[in-house]
């Protein structure tokens, strides 16, 4: 399958170098990291450990592919579809935080493919990529459902050794994948901790209390999502991902815009269609984008 990975920072990178072991991949990345790839190829280490050699390019547009694997941060997305607009790709997967497929959806005039991905990827250098931790994808059909073309996605990516499910509730997941995020990476990022500072003490009932108001919301956009099946994937993650620093805390720390409006953000606008208060998700959202902007970066 010749696969097209937009946005090759570092999850996008380490599913897009597993699955070069196979595949035709090229991925669209920033430099120095695309010219040290295209030169050398990429070094997969950590707990998958591969040597690969994919095309690498900064080039956004003009390429012919049969997936389109979407991984740019959320706030990036609209621009990426824009992109993929000006490329010959047959379907499109995203594995991106937030709920942006519709984003994508919206522009493009191919199947878009939802998706989860629970491996742990750092950038360490151009060049070079650490897998953290072995996780899961799970992708399917965006409305739900079975889908053949997942079915052939999903053995791509499983071809690849890639642990994959391919899933006929997506919405559900999609919803309980939000809940996870807007409960654990606003609350880590503002105490600056790890996941597993949330296993107890105060922060834990702010974790519980975002991921419930997610839950809760999810129900009136017609998902099924009980509020203890919510609080549960957080303590299944936090314990899972302990030692973990999540992307927003990454992005924090590097001084970088964070992804608290398709998460967080998300949660709060999606409650004011249906005239419901998310007041957790509120003051999580607010006070990171007063962060953003006292850093310049809104």
């Amino acid at each position: 399958m010749r696969i097209l990975v937009f946005g090759a920072g570092s999850l996008g990178t380490l599913v897009g170098g597993l699955l070069a072991s196979v595949h035709d991949v090229t991925l669209v990345a920033r430099d120095p990291h695309a010219s040290q790839v295209a030169e050398a190829g990429l070094d997969v280490v950590g707990a998958e450990s591969r040597h690969v050699s994919p095309d690498a390019t900064t080039a956004q547009t003009g390429h012919d592919a049969d997936l389109a694997l979407v991984t740019v941060k959320s706030f990036d997305t609209a621009a990426a579809a824009e992109s993929l607009s000006e490329c010959d790709v047959d379907a499109v997967l995203s594995l991106q935080n937030g709920l942006t497929e519709e984003v994508l959806e919206s522009t493009l005039d191919v199947p878009v493919l939802a998706g989860t991905a629970t491996y742990g990827a750092r950038l360490a250098d151009p060049g070079r990529v650490e897998c953290t931790g072995i996780g899961r994808v799970v992708l399917g059909a965006l409305d739900g459902g079975t889908s053949p073309l997942a079915e052939r996605v999903g053995k791509a990516f499983r071809d690849a050794d890639i642990n994959t499910l391919v899933a006929s509730d997506m919405p559900r997941r999609r919803w309980e994948k939000l809940a996870v995020n807007a409960g654990i990476n606003a609350v880590t990022a503002l105490a600056r901790v790890e996941n597993g500072a949330l296993a107890s003490d105060e922060a834990y009932d702010v974790a519980h209390r975002a991921a419930r108001e997610t839950a809760r919301v999810a129900r009136l956009e017609g998902v099924s999502l009980p509020n203890r099946v919510a609080r549960a994937a957080i303590d299944r993650v936090v314990e899972k991902t302990a030692a973990n620093r999540s992307s927003m805390l990454q992005d924090v720390d590097g001084g970088k815009r964070t992804e608290v409006d398709a998460i967080n953000g998300a949660v709060v606008d999606t409650a004011a269609h249906h005239n419901f208060e998310v007041p957790t998700n509120r003051t999580l959202t607010a006070l990171l984008r007063a962060w953003e902007r006292g850093e310049g970066l809104r």
